[in-house]
């Protein structure tokens, strides 16, 4: 169903759809709801496949839903204790896809869940999925559905605030996906996309869907980790999980409240967000502002008005409730710097600047906060993607990984744009 109540439909037919006609976000009628003992499997692949089955079922996909997870989810997740009992701490690693970051999980099953649905289908023509981008999510949805079948892919980000290496990934792979420079910030890229798919007529022609954490295709994967993180933390510590999550658009974070929800063993959840306020401001006042974001280290947490803040409106419509439901902690660049040289001297562990602001958060519970429980913090990109930030702090190169590596030596090309529907609109139907 929509959050704004005006379109109900199947999962896959929501997924594929990307936004519901109302303009407003998909979610489930409601949550199933799971005793996290029931389940046996130890990989992420396993407790996915578990754990999305309500959502599929009936679909045309029910079938292959375990296929799709061992297809996606094929490489490391891991959460690796960093201190032990009686307060465990551990990093859940989500940067060892294909393109060094968390958007990996979301995008790859996005992907293969897309590609086996669209080849049941009789119309011959391709989907033209666009996502807006504020760093990670372009390069992981572009690797994702590169060379898939059936698809096409327009990738849109802002203008000098991504990084040299993160515009590589979004930028280097041709065939079916375009790059796409907006003259403007993530929330213009962001905003250019929600009014395209307001426009009838050009959603219809060009078959359009989404591939931001506004897809559920992308969120329930997100669930997937989430949920595996707390199982694996109990069954090593036999305590419930308290978790911070660095978050922008708010995907991350509300995956996590969604797990929690469905009955898995989470307590606390901190969301730590860079210097753009709405969220912290919001959880202060109980009066919603979005506003225009602002630049950070933590550039794809750059976001002044998070979109899945209207599935969280959604979940918990009461603000009290809400409160209680989150936590939010800022930091600000010079916090982001301190932290990773802080981490990096007492403990040899590097950090991007995303992951960072969660430690940050971390350092800063109260102490009776930590007593007796166990924490994790997310780390959700790689630290050789953000180099001309962390190297000048640590005074260390930091070695690359393989499939990054691989994928910046390829050549890059990008199409400039204005932020203007109608710039969009030209981009989009001169693309054959």
């Amino acid at each position: 169903m929509s959050t704004r109540g005006g379109q109900e439909t199947d999962l896959v037919s929501a997924i594929l759809q990307g936004l519901a006609d109302d303009g407003g976000l998909f979610v489930p009628d409601s949550l199933p709801t799971f005793d996290p003992a029931s389940f046996k499997g130890e990989s992420l692949a396993e407790i996915a496949d578990e754990m999305l089955t309500p959502f599929f079922a009936d679909t045309e996909l029910a079938d292959e839903l375990g296929e799709i997870c061992r297809d996606a989810l094929n490489f490391p997740v891991n959460l690796r204790d960093l201190r032990g009992d009686p307060e465990p701490l551990a990093v859940l690693e989500l940067f060892h896809g294909p393109t060094a970051a968390f958007k990996d999980v979301g995008a790859r099953f996005l992907a293969a869940l897309m590609e086996r649905s669209l080849a049941k289908q009789t119309d011959p023509r391709p989907v033209t999925i666009l996502v807006a981008t504020s760093g990670d999510t372009g390069g992981a949805v572009a690797a994702a559905f590169h060379q898939r079948e059936g698809v096409r892919v327009g990738v849109f980000y802002p203008r000098g605030q991504v990084s040299p290496r993160q515009q590589h990934q979004l930028c280097c792979w041709g065939d079916n996906v375009r790059s796409f420079e907006v003259n403007g910030s993530f929330d213009d890229c962001q905003a250019l996309i929600k009014t395209a798919f307001l426009d009838p007529a050009l959603r219809e022609s060009l078959r359009l869907s989404a591939a931001n954490s506004i897809n559920l295709g992308r969120l329930l994967p997100q669930v997937a980790y989430h949920s595996a993180a707390a199982l694996w933390n109990f069954r090593r510590h036999g305590k419930r999980l308290n978790c911070i999550v660095p978050t922008g658009n708010l995907g991350n974070a509300l995956a996590c409240i969604w797990s929690r929800a469905m009955g898995f063993p989470i307590d606390r959840i901190v969301l730590a967000v860079n210097a753009n306020m709405t969220i912290p401001d919001y959880l202060s006042t109980g009066e919603w502002r979005p506003r225009p974001s602002k630049t950070t280290l933590a550039s794809a947490m750059d976001v002044g008005d998070p979109s899945n803040m209207e599935r969280l409106f959604h979940l918990v419509p009461d603000f009290g409730d809400l409160r209680e439901t989150v936590a939010a902690h800022p930091v600000d660049d010079d916090g982001i710097r301190a932290q990773i040289a802080k981490d990096y001297k007492d403990y040899g562990e590097i950090w991007c600047p995303h992951t960072a602001t969660g430690f940050h958060a971390y350092d800063h519970l109260a102490r009776s906060d930590r007593q007796g429980t166990a924490w994790s913090v997310c780390a959700t990109a790689h630290p050789a993607k953000f180099e001309t930030i962390v190297e000048p702090i640590i005074g260390k190169t930091i070695d690359v990984p393989a499939s990054l590596a691989d994928i910046l030596k390829l050549p890059t090309e990008c199409i400039s744009l204005e932020p203007d529907i109608e710039a969009l609109r030209s981009a989009l139907v001169d693309w054959t």
